[in-house]
Formats: structure tokens, sequence, C-alpha cells
């Protein structure tokens, strides 16, 4: 893999912002937890709602507290840059982050199984991944590497374009798009599609200048980011989609094992408490996400039953297949996956 100039900044900008979070948290005594992500700010009840449901969790748990355990929460990147948070938090110089599981597949590539294309299939199947042998199996994987889910946060999404719908796989051919995850970039490469890499908060600016024509994300993030004001056309993830995307509440293992007991089970608690929050929310945001474009003349359409094969027929002989073929851990995940099927 080669290690470019943004690699070296980005991992830069961690090593000296997530000393600086690291530091502030032991030298609090344990007593203030750093919370990172990448989305826009808002407040308890307005704004993106990832945002919201970091802070709820962080007034629920100093409640609970009794204000012993307080929490900040940094939006829109500005603790640390997007890419550093995961292994910030495995060195325990970043507390805790909300972000996309699969931003980490470069460095575990178990994570990737956070964005696998058609894989899951809708909220039901999975809310059901935390319990099941799956869920299980990835916590041990982030468990080894330093990290504890806290909130297993998921989302559907679709597809925002810039000149023509990209709904079927035949309408992938010829456009630059913006996947989100390695598995996501293999199914459109064999559908024909060039691929861009870049976190969902470098989207507006890529499509705006004309390096990319579509992007693929969640429903929140293409209201948050407002890509109306550019797109033209809304594969909306409403009904049918072959995007469903794994954004947990995550917390160091480090940072975690110096609270009290007390504070653990007070911090796991809340976590499982707004995983019902995130569900109706990001349901919710699917619904307004198309409305939103209805609404600035852009073109929405659904993705039906048939279509989604087509793409689940792309994604099982190359994105599966090869995330299967990457070790035995990744083998056991995807088997695991399947069952719920």
């Amino acid at each position: 893999m080669t290690f470019t100039r943004r690699d070296f900044l980005n991992t830069a900008g961690a090593t000296a912002l997530g000393a600086m979070a690291g530091n502030s948290f032991a030298q609090a005594g344990g007593s203030s937890l750093k919370i990172s992500h990448q989305f826009p700010g808002g407040t308890l009840t307005e704004g993106d709602f990832r945002d919201r449901l970091c802070r709820r969790f962080a007034a629920e748990v100093e409640k609970r507290t009794n204000g012993a355990l307080k929490s900040s929460v940094y939006a829109g990147s500005s603790l640390m840059k997007t890419n550093a948070q995961f292994s910030s938090m495995r060195k325990g110089a970043l507390d805790m982050s909300l972000v996309p599981l699969s931003y980490a597949g470069g460095e575990v590539a178990e994570t990737n199984i956070g964005l696998m294309p058609a894989l899951v299939p809708s909220y039901e199947q999975a809310a059901a991944w935390k319990n099941a042998e799956v869920g299980k199996l990835l916590a041990k994987v982030l468990d080894d590497k330093g990290i504890l889910i806290v909130s297993w946060i998921w989302q559907a999404g679709g597809v925002a374009s810039r000149t023509r719908a990209l709904l079927t796989p035949d309408d992938a051919k010829g456009l630059k798009v913006r996947g989100g995850s390695r598995e996501m970039d293999m199914m459109l490469k064999q559908a024909g599609a060039s691929v861009i890499t870049l976190p969902s908060n470098e989207i507006y600016a890529s499509m705006q200048t004309g390096a990319m024509d579509a992007a693929m994300t969640s429903s929140t993030s293409f209201i948050s980011f407002k890509l109306e004001e550019i797109a033209k056309h809304l594969t909306s993830g409403r009904d049918k989609t072959y995007w469903f995307m794994l954004e947990p509440l995550m917390i160091s293992k480090e940072v975690f094992g110096k609270l009290p007991k007390a504070q653990q089970d007070v911090v796991m608690a809340v976590g499982a408490e707004m995983e019902i929050f995130g569900r109706d929310a990001a349901r919710a945001d699917d619904k307004i996400a198309a409305d939103v474009y209805a609404k600035a003349g852009a073109a929405v359409v659904d993705m039906d039953e048939a279509t989604l094969k087509k793409w689940q027929t792309i994604a099982r002989a190359t994105a599966w297949k090869d995330f299967s073929d990457r070790n035995e851990s990744c083998a056991a995940l995807l088997k695991a996956a399947q069952k719920l099927a």
C-alpha cells in the first residue's frame, strides 16, 4: 500500500491531537471523555442525528453518574482528522468516536464487513447482528484491537448523482463514483464505474468541482452535507438498497479500562439505549432525504427487489468472495452474517 503525503499529514495530526485527547483524560483522572466525529454539529434536539446521539449519550451518562463522568463532543472532525479516529482509539489517544466502521478497513480487514454491498437488506436484519454470531465475532475482533462497541448504529443509504441516475448496474458505466468502502468499490468497478475514495464530509467539494459524478452514502449524510444543492438525481434508501452501513459509537478499550466499574456499566447501558434512537432516526432520514431532494428539483428513484438482486449477484462474485478469501476471520464473519438472511 502506498503511503501518501496525505496519509502522513493525517497520521501526524492524529498523533498530536490524539495525544492531547488522551492526556486530557488522564490528567482529569478519568472524569472527562472526548467524543469525536466527522459530521456537522448541532444540539440535543436539532441537526444530524449522529451528533445528537453523541450529545444525548454524553448528557445521560453525566446524569446517571451524578456529574462524575462528563463528556465533550467534537463535531466536524474538529478534534482530529476523520481517518485518524480509529487508530487513535486503539492507542488510547482518543476516548470515543462515532465513525463508519469500514473506514478502518485498511488497518483491520474485518471491519470492511460494516459496509458490505447487498449483505444487509433491512434494519431488522442489521439489528440482529449485535446478539448473533456475526456480532460476537466482530466484537471480539475489535476487542483484540483495543476497541469496544458502545452503540450499534446502522444506516441505509443510496446514491446522489450529478449527471444521471445510478440505479441499475448498467447505469454505473463510465461514472466516477464514491462507494464508501473497499468492497463497495469492487462491486462498482465490476459494473463499469471508476471509483473515488474519500470520507463523506469531502463529498460535496468533490462533486461540486466535477471530480466525482456520484456518491454513495447514508441518507443522513445526504441531508447534513446538503448534496441536494449539486445533485440532480437521488437513488433513495427508503425501500430496497444494497448500501447498509455499520456506524457505531465506540470507545478505546484502554480508556474504558480506566473507568470505575460503575461508570463502565453506565456507559454500556446508555450506549445500548441509544440504539433505538439511532434506528428510528436513521429510518426517518431515509424518507426525509427523498423529500428534501424532490423539493430541490432532483429526480428521486427507489430500488426494487429485482434491481437489488442484480447488484447482489455482482457483489457475491466480487466483494463477498474477496472479503472471504482475505483470511479465516473474514470468512467466518461473512458466513455468520449470511446465516441471518
